[in-house]
């Protein structure tokens, strides 16, 4: 019996060191991601907006976004980034409830 509880001690450890690790992966994805939204390669900042869209709304991303659309030159990427901003900050409104 002391065997398989060391077994199972063992086990549990290691699973949460693993769940840890993807943990820390998944929150360095996601600031990678944010920090692409003002790269310089207009395919980044594209793809970041399409990250951010995937995202649930925030006051955070509803202000980085309103950054991103006042420093934009690409009318595309501001068009895109007005969508994604438009679902959030409803998103928000909804989450408040009635005023």
């Amino acid at each position: 019996m002391n065997s398989r509880n060391r077994r199972i001690g063992l086990f549990l450890l290691g699973a949460g060191a693993l769940a840890a690790l993807a943990s820390l992966f998944l929150r360095d994805q996601v600031a990678r991601h944010r920090r692409e939204l003002f790269s310089a390669n207009p395919v980044r900042r594209l793809a970041a907006l399409r990250h951010l869209n995937g995202e649930p709304a925030s006051v955070d991303a509803v202000t980085v976004l309103r950054d991103f659309k006042a420093w934009e030159r690409r009318r595309l990427l501001r068009n895109r980034a007005s969508t994604v901003l438009a679902r959030m900050e409803e998103e928000l409104r909804d989450m408040a409830g009635p005023a």
